[in-house]
């Protein structure tokens, strides 16, 4: 193979990892939030890996098939397909966190129903709280036994477990913490209740569309393995693409496939809803009001 394929293919695959980076940046997180450190340090990488392998794999196919279009559809390809072809882990994942918000609302329900004040009730339910969120949960209880007020504490929360159910918990027990509701423990259970309604659902949902992503899946695998079976064992049906305009018709295929199969994901896939504590900010206690109060007044004098 020539320097100038590998040269090619090399720009090929680098372009297209390129791009893909630019679109990752550019998407962020839905809805502006911060990630946690932890989550986005396993999530950096993660893509650190997966560009690496598309690199080798662009670089691999431009050499063998002297395709720089091909280079670089092929690592496009790599990053992409693990989204499209991957099982509905992480929809079961956030099924089993919302079954645990749920729980250890209905916990905090039963503790405050015994007497007990709402940092108390807290710290008691750490340690028992369902797994999925024990690690969020037993992190708060240490801090307030350190001496950190609630409502921040809550907020700081809220952004760690990340999830709207989560979002409609702790924005009532950040007001509760200000105004001492007097009926939390009802507000509490009405919230498990709702919360055991919406992973209900979820699953029905997930069940409909269990069988659109067995089809997407077995769409996509045809028609990979379809075209690796071309450009293995029938080269020559495919040496139209070796020239310049060869390339841009494989480049308006390649883009054409691409489309289809982001959008079959798309309808296959069930759409998460906002979070509306996307600030660690968002909700606006007294305290915080007479915070921002004080610093503004200093400001001015």
């Amino acid at each position: 193979m020539t320097t100038t394929t590998l040269l090619f293919a090399l720009l090929g695959a680098g372009a297209a990892t390129g791009v893909l980076l630019v679109v990752i940046g550019l998407r962020g997180q839905p809805g502006g939030e911060a990630r946690p450190a932890a989550r986005a340090k396993h999530l950096d990488q993660k893509i650190v890996g997966r560009l690496a392998v598309a690199l080798l794999v662009g670089i691999g196919v431009g050499m063998f098939t002297g395709w720089v279009v091909g280079a670089a559809l092929c690592a496009a390809a790599v990053l992409g397909l693990p989204r499209i072809l991957a099982s509905n882990v992480d929809h079961q994942r956030q099924l089993e966190r919302i079954e645990a918000i749920a729980g250890w609302t209905e916990m905090l329900r039963d503790t405050l129903m015994a007497a007990a004040g709402l940092e108390q009730a807290i710290i008691a339910t750490a340690s028992t709280c369902p797994e999925p969120i024990r690690d969020e949960i037993t992190a708060l209880a240490m801090r307030l036994e350190r001496g950190e007020r609630l409502a921040p504490g809550l907020r700081e929360l809220a952004e760690q477990l990340h999830d709207p159910t989560a979002d409609l918990v702790i924005s009532a027990l950040v007001l509760a913490s200000d105004h001492q509701a007097r009926k939390l423990a009802d507000l509490l259970g009405e919230l498990a209740v709702e919360a055991r309604e919406q992973a209900t659902m979820r699953m029905r949902v997930d069940a409909g569309r269990a069988r659109s992503r067995t089809s997407v899946r077995l769409i996509v695998i045809t028609t990979l393995v379809f075209a690796a079976g071309l450009v293995l064992f029938n080269r020559d049906y495919l040496r139209p693409f070796d020239s310049p305009v060869g390339q841009l018709a494989l480049l308006l295929v390649g883009a054409l496939f691409a489309t289809a199969f982001a959008w079959m994901t798309k309808i296959s896939r069930f759409r998460e809803p906002d979070r509306f504590l996307t600030e660690l900010g968002s909700i606006r206690t007294p305290e915080s009001v007479v915070d921002e109060a004080a610093s503004s007044k200093g400001a001015t004098t």
